[in-house]
């Protein structure tokens, strides 16, 4: 995951190959590409003038229109109101003139910000729009020298409310002009072809490349999420430009990978609403180029890093989980990516091979296809598409032997926080998929070799490792006490909540199922003479688990088991309460004493006054 030549690869096919048949757009002065939009308001007048036109040329024809086709004569472009807007409007366009001839640049005020306001508001006037727009580029371009502007902001206050008000009211005029579609699927599709869609376009491709180009510039949180938000808003316009799209997605994800939680998910739903055009390439692109941002981010993990790549993850599931059948060839293609790096070290059996699998991403990429497999498949997603199973269900059996098989790479000690962080994810996709993970041959050599190891654990002074940040040991903690009580606490936890998921806990065969591990954890117990107090933690197991078996022999035997048979067996699994069960109420005391500390620790590490306890 780590090579440089294919995250470039990666990256320059996320630029794409689809996209590069569309030609960039040619750059327009402002002032120059609006001016078609003024023609829109005196389409009104040409009209009347059309028809009194007609009035004289064909009288019968004119008066059948007065007798069956009122509306048709009473047409006009412009709103209610219209007139008492044209001598403002005619005002507005002589002090323009009487500006862009002079040398120096006119000053915004806030009153002519107010009157483009009124205009916008009460007539939606595109000439008002027109206006309001050229200003804002020049607020977006105020301190660069290449630029010709059209109007000079000295104020602070008025900067602060003209980008607001272009944010807000943009949006409202093009939606009462341009109304667009949204499919019952929550895509949407672009406006319908038209004179004034064509007239608007460039107004609407100007202000959103300026918006682009003014996000870097924002650093007030606040106005940071309107930007994004009321952005979307725009997309539906904009989304035949390739250059603009791909301009917009490589700034949100570089928000979503790096800015504040509430930037952080206003950048995503900007994503999730660039993910909804019905354009299949522009889908392409979004989940490429988001699951590329997710990988670059998971570079390295710390205790401060955690959460945020926590949440990038969860998003990114989200958005992978809209069309499972397009999320499909991104999914296997990953996924066999992820299997050509571990048959690398499989096969090469270097230290270089090795760290091509033994690192944060290969470990989060893992994570995340078990994230995104587990909610696709989940029995009550499957559930509401009608039972349906997910075109992802058949990528479970490759991401689960990947995921064995890089445990099975290296087995020393200090690797040990890398193969639970991958069992992790299985029980993850085991409890959500229902599907049975063999985890046992896994899981159990860590306790025993952990407990029975040669020699005495030497004492140490080290903070206990926290499983979470960690997939190597340092050497420091190798046939450490406090390295040996973190392995035995945390494996014996996962191994609880692999027994108590579905499949295992679930199954009629369950008290045959734990046969081995009972054998396997009472002889690791016999032979650990050292460490009494991790061996108490697995006695604690071993015991609910005996008792568990007890539990399900005795409530099964109440049905006939046979092969002919399978209804009433599917019926009882079905039926059980995994909860009431004695492993079941172990896991959950177990879960709350470990939440219990969780938030003990990060208040510790944020400097507030808490004390640890064992």
């Amino acid at each position: 995951m780590d090579n440089d030549n294919d995250t470039e690869e990666d990256e320059d096919d996320a630029g794409g190959d689809e996209l590069d048949t569309d030609e960039d757009e040619e750059d327009v002065a402002d002032d120059q590409s609006f001016a078609s939009v003024d023609d829109l308001e005196d389409h009104g007048t040409s009209h009347m003038l059309e028809l009194a036109q007609l009035a004289e040329k064909d009288p019968e024809f004119y008066k059948y229109l007065q007798e069956n086709d009122r509306e048709l004569l009473d047409f006009t472009t412009t709103p209610e109101g219209r007139d008492e807007m044209d001598d403002e409007d005619d005002v507005m366009d002589e002090d323009d003139n009487e500006e862009e001839m002079g040398e120096e640049l006119p000053i915004l005020t806030t009153d002519i910000l107010k009157t483009w306001q009124k205009a916008l508001l009460e007539h939606r006037s595109l000439r008002a729009l027109r206006k309001l727009l050229i200003a804002f580029r020049s607020a977006v371009h105020m301190n660069e020298d290449d630029q010709v502007l059209l109007w000079r902001i000295d104020n602070a206050a008025v900067y602060t409310k003209l980008v607001t008000t272009s944010l807000r009211y943009t949006p409202i005029v093009l939606a009462h002009h341009l109304p667009y579609k949204t499919l019952p699927n929550g895509k949407f599709k672009q406006p319908s072809q038209s004179a004034k869609q064509k007239a608007l376009q460039k107004l609407t491709l100007s202000y959103f490349n300026n918006l682009v180009h003014l996000i870097p510039q924002l650093t007030d949180p606040e106005t940071l999420r309107l930007a994004l938000t009321e952005s979307a808003k725009i997309l539906p316009y904009v989304v035949s430009s390739r250059k603009a799209v791909k301009t917009y997605l490589k700034k949100c994800l570089e928000l979503w990978s790096t800015g504040e939680d509430d930037v952080r998910i206003a950048a995503f739903l900007a994503i999730r609403r660039l993910a909804s055009s019905t354009d299949d390439s522009i889908v392409d692109l979004v989940l490429k180029s988001t699951y590329l941002a997710l990988v670059r981010a998971c570079k390295s993990t710390s205790t401060y890093r955690l959460p945020s790549i926590t949440l990038m993850k969860n998003s990114a599931c989200e958005l992978f989980c809209v069309d499972h059948g397009t999320t499909y060839p991104h999914a296997f293609g990953y996924i066999r990516q992820l299997a050509i790096l571990l048959r690398g070290g499989m096969k090469t059996k270097t230290k270089e091979a090795y760290k091509q699998v033994y690192n944060w991403q290969y470990a989060h990429c893992v994570d995340f296809w078990s994230l995104v497999l587990g909610r696709a498949c989940d029995a009550h997603a499957e559930a509401g598409r009608g039972g349906q199973e997910s075109e992802l269900r058949p990528l479970i059996y490759p991401l689960v032997q990947v995921s064995l098989g890089a445990i099975k790479l290296i087995s020393n000690s200090r690797s040990y926080p890398f193969h639970l962080h991958i069992a992790r994810s299985m029980v993850y996709l085991t409890r959500h998929t229902r599907t049975y993970v063999p985890l046992t041959p896994y899981l159990l050599p860590i306790i025993s070799s952990t407990l029975t190891a040669s020699g005495k654990p030497k004492s140490s002074t080290l903070r206990p490792l926290d499983m979470e940040t960690h997939i190597r040991a340092p050497a420091q903690y190798v046939r450490t006490r406090v390295y040996a009580a973190g392995l035995v606490e945390e494996t014996a936890f996962l191994l609880a909540e692999w027994l108590g998921s579905g499949p295992v806990h679930g199954s009629v065969a369950f008290p045959e199922l734990v046969v081995p591990i009972i054998v396997t954890l009472r002889r690791t117990l016999k032979n650990c003479k050292e460490l009494g107090k991790e061996a108490g933690m697995v006695k604690g197991l071993l015991e609910r688990v005996e008792d568990c078996a007890k539990w399900i022999d005795q409530s099964r035997s109440g049905i006939n088991l046979g092969p002919g048979k399978m209804d009433e067996v599917e019926q009882w699994e079905a039926n059980v309460e995994i909860e009431e069960s004695p492993l079941g109420k172990y896991l959950k005391v177990q879960r709350k004493s470990r939440e219990k500390r969780k938030r003990m620790i990060d208040k510790a590490n944020k400097g507030e006054d808490e004390t640890l306890e064992d």
